[in-house]
């Protein structure tokens, strides 16, 4: 017997709308191999976080991102530390990880590629924001609060835990199979409207980051890569899980999918006039002093910076998610995938030599220096 599997698909992501036949030829596809297969559309932002989690809790063994970046965003949030195991269908503008997985930008032969795949353990990236402690007067007013409840009757602890969570600062997180990011790029994606996205693909972030590079200025910031403080002025951040960025080029060359650790590639500059210098350096593969571009390997990388002018925007997954101070974490063995036959085998912890210009993969630091600032 084959997958359970529930397709999910975005009907506004790139061209989805108009590849539904595609997508009901790939479930009867995967239904012939003895699969049982159903198909719904997800109704709203975050709604297929919400279905895979369900999907994982009624006994489906797969559920499959049929959409873009985003798409497969929200499936994984609903399947950290489930059985069930993701598989995606390249409908969307970049694919990233349907590209990672080395399958077809064809939506049947994607299919067909997943009927003889394999089931592995994946890490996830988690992304935490830290909510701004409540003011010295709004402390006040909590306790006046509750000392007048409990006043009236109320036990504390018990009939107020809305108060005693109230006091404490909020945390926003975000789960993360690709790559998350800081600077120059999360800005580019803050500003592409997702009506241009539709229209204009992939060609909307050209536009946007050549328009943004004008003005944009390398930030004063301070990096905590596993404790370890390092400072500069940051032009990007690029902490990843996989390899690819943007479906072309490789930040984080050398991270493993299932290594326990995040890889991080800083990029150091004050304008981007020295773009190409950097992305030569990124291209190949070379990380020094020098060159100003930097390589860690991390299980938690934490960006600081309170100050308006020094908080830098962040990305998740392709999707804007806010500003600075953030924390990084890697979540080993989070997710279950389904990978097919021909997938890279560099991208696992198993194959492959993990050293970086002659410098061995232990230790944080990928660089002829051992000094932590840049």
């Amino acid at each position: 017997m084959g997958e359970h599997a529930l397709i999910l698909y975005n009907p506004t992501a790139g061209q989805a709308s108009t590849v539904l036949p595609q997508l009901e030829a790939a479930a009867e596809l995967w239904r012939e191999a003895s699969w049982r297969v159903e198909l719904r559309p997800t109704q709203c932002a975050g709604d297929a976080t919400v279905q895979a989690k369900r999907a994982a809790t009624e006994g489906y063994s797969l559920v499959v991102a049929a959409g873009g970046d985003g798409t497969v965003n929200e499936v994984v949030s609903g399947l950290v530390g489930t059985e069930a195991a993701l598989a995606t269908l390249p409908c969307g503008t970049v694919n990233i990880w349907a590209r990672e997985m080395g399958l077809p930008m064809d939506i049947l032969q994607a299919a067909r590629a997943y009927i003889e795949a394999e089931r592995r353990t994946v890490d996830l990236g988690v992304c935490r924001e830290r909510q701004p402690k409540l003011s010295k007067q709004k402390r006040r007013a909590l306790k006046q609060k509750r000392a007048q409840a409990i006043a009236e009757g109320a036990v504390a602890g018990e009939s107020l835990p809305e108060l005693a969570i109230t006091e404490q600062p909020s945390t926003l997180e975000r789960h993360f199979l690709l790559m998350a990011s800081a600077g120059f790029d999360a800005a580019v994606t803050s500003e592409v409207k997702s009506e241009e996205k539709k229209r204009f693909g992939a060609i909307a972030y050209v536009k946007q980051a050549f328009q943004t590079a004008c003005r944009y200025r390398g930030v004063k910031t301070k990096l905590y890569i596993d404790g370890k403080r390092v400072r500069g002025r940051v032009l990007m951040v690029v902490i990843g899980n996989s390899q690819l960025y943007g479906g072309v080029i490789k930040f984080t060359a050398h991270a493993l999918i299932d290594d326990g650790l995040l890889d991080v590639c800083v990029i150091k500059g004050r304008n981007l006039l020295i773009a190409p210098q950097r992305l030569l350096s990124v291209f190949t593969r070379v990380y020094n002093r020098k060159n100003e571009v930097r390589y860690y390997r991390a299980k938690q990388i934490e960006i600081r910076g309170k100050k308006k002018k020094k908080r830098l925007p962040v990305q998740v997954d392709g999707d804007y998610l806010g500003k600075t101070p953030m924390k990084f974490e890697v979540l080993p063995g989070a997710m279950v995938a389904l990978v097919p036959q021909g997938c890279d085998e560099t991208l696992w912890s198993k194959h492959g030599d993990r050293s970086v210009s002659g410098q061995r993969s232990e230790g944080i630091e990928f660089s002829p220096s051992s000094r932590s600032s840049l």
